[in-house]
């Protein structure tokens, strides 16, 4: 393709600064490696290019080869949505997991070991904690991504969150500003709108980005939603209102803002991603994820020619874009400084996780167990469960089947990453088997797969799923003795002969209810 610019002038080099692109491969094709040395200072990194942490390590040592001070940001919030684990499933529950155990001892030691693991593998940047408050019980594309639906705890956790994070050298990037939490539309697919007005847009989204800001969040990430209340014309990622009046300006936040990723529909479909990552710019974005869809060097170069464009034509200020590459360098600085800080213990240390108190009465927190480290995880995902039982139950001694009632999920959610609780059960209970089940099926079908076997029933949402509660109901009629476990957001009525909530589905959920049916 054709290039309006050399790769040596300093608008160039401004408009490649502010790219946080993605790719194709576990090795960094040689595209990537030469505008890396032209000016890209940020790169991501997506479940596709991922194999092992000794293969990341070895990545990003080769992407440093080039820029030591390169930031490398990844989408790692744990629990449903994970990249460094995307074939496994996360060694670390989600934020609903953390905001049902409302522990900030135990959110920070989380973050930190997770922030330390990302570490390890070069890994400077993560595009998290969300800090959406999830009001709207129908929403698909937030639920068991936000610490829950009050604003109070979400905006202590978020803050636990960041500090636990940037503890170990890993800058956070607080999601999805203003909000995304009161809506019902995913904004990778369509424009989702919000139309509160101003006082609960205070009272309620914003609260959580407040307490970000005063953590000192390193980076906060704009969402596309679009908020009447603020800007009638434009979302917020393309609203100086929004970006620069209310977060510069009102709230006082002096980091980096990052846009979501400009391939999203919300963005794509309506300006286009060069229109759109111009607006983004010129409204008080300093970075633009993209890559998410599209990791080509044709696309960065559109960007990046886009934006030169636009300072040329004089509908972006030169200054603007400057102030954008700048803002992305000291991030990178700061990474660099922390890091070295990190590996030398001058971090701030990790608090201790206190064990949890366990109820009267049949629903309790199973596995209250003390400590940090390694499996800060397990201990994490083990406390957010949520057992209720019938007075009959006994744990399980033989094998049963599990049936997993699979709704689509949403894009932010690798379709690659295992979840359910059939393989961790069967670790347990040797010889469990199972099945997939989905909008087509009923409880006919489990009960014809399951035979004699007890059921285990694993529901994702169910709230949100008719045909999924339809069926449910259904399985539980003919087999009462059924054990349910909700891998979701639990807002239906808990019902079987044992009733988990795990608050996420996150192969380490899987595990605290796995251990809860066996019994040990």
């Amino acid at each position: 393709m054709t290039t309006m610019t050399t790769g040596s002038d300093t608008l160039t080099r401004d408009a490649l600064a502010v790219l946080q692109p993605g790719f194709v491969g576990t090795t960094a094709p040689d595209w990537l490696l030469r505008r890396i040395g032209e000016g890209l200072a940020s790169v991501g990194l997506f479940g596709r290019n991922i194999v092992s942490a000794p293969q990341v390590a070895a990545l990003t040592a080769q992407l440093r080869a080039e820029r030591d001070d390169l930031l490398v940001a990844i989408d790692e919030e744990g629990g449903d949505v994970t990249r460094i684990e995307v074939r496994t499933g996360s060694s670390f529950p989600g934020n609903l997991a953390l905001g049902a155990v409302d522990d900030l001892d135990l959110t920070r030691a989380v973050a930190r070991e997770l922030g330390r693991r990302l570490a390890e593998c070069g890994v400077n940047l993560n595009w998290a904690p969300s800090a959406d408050v999830n009001s709207n019980p129908d929403n698909p594309i937030i639920g068991v991504r936000a610490f829950g639906a009050d604003t109070e705890l979400v905006a202590r956790h978020t803050a636990a969150y960041i500090e636990g994070l940037q503890a170990a050298g890993v800058a956070a990037c607080t999601k999805h500003f203003p909000g995304h939490g009161d809506t019902n539309v995913d904004s990778h697919h369509a424009m989702p709108r919000i139309d509160v007005d101003l006082d609960t847009l205070h009272r309620r989204e914003l609260v959580p980005f407040r307490a970000a800001i005063a953590a000192g969040s390193k980076s906060v990430m704009s969402a596309h939603i679009l908020l009447p209340a603020l800007d009638p014309a434009r979302p917020a990622t393309l609203s100086p209102r929004i970006l620069t009046g209310l977060l510069r300006e009102e709230l006082g936040y002096d980091g980096l803002i990052v846009s979501d990723a400009v391939e999203m529909q919300a963005i794509a479909g309506t300006v286009g991603i060069e229109r759109g990552s111009v607006l983004a710019i010129a409204a008080g974005a300093d970075a633009l994820c993209v890559g998410g869809g599209l990791a080509d060097e044709g696309t960065v170069l559109r960007l990046r020619d886009a934006l030169v464009q636009a300072v040329r034509d004089g509908e972006l200020a030169e200054e603007r874009l400057a102030d954008a590459a700048a803002r992305v360098r000291a991030l990178a600085a700061w990474a660099q400084r922390a890091r070295a800080e990190a590996a030398t213990g001058a971090a701030v240390q990790e608090g201790t996780a206190p064990g949890a108190t366990t109820g009267i009465g049949a629903t309790t927190g199973i596995g209250a167990t003390t400590g940090v480290g390694a499996d800060i995880g397990l201990v994490a995902a083990r406390r957010a469960a949520r057992v209720t039982a019938s007075p009959s139950w006994r744990p399980l001694e033989t094998a049963p089947y599990v049936a997993t009632f699979t709704p689509v999920m949403n894009i932010a959610v690798s379709s690659e990453t295992p979840w359910s609780i059939g393989a961790e059960l069967a670790e347990l209970l040797h010889g469990t088997e199972g099945g997939t089940f989905g909008t087509d099926s009923g409880a006919a079908e489990v009960l014809a797969a399951a035979g004699e076997r007890r059921i285990v029933a694993v529901v994702r949402d169910e709230h949100r799923h008719p045909w999924m509660a339809a069926a449910l109901d259904a399985l539980l009629a003919a087999r009462p003795d059924t054990v349910v476990v909700e891998m979701g957001v639990p807002r239906a009525a808990a019902r079987g002969a044992l009733h988990i909530a795990t608050h996420g589905a996150a192969r380490v959920c899987g595990r605290a209810a796995a251990e809860a049916i066996a019994g040990v």
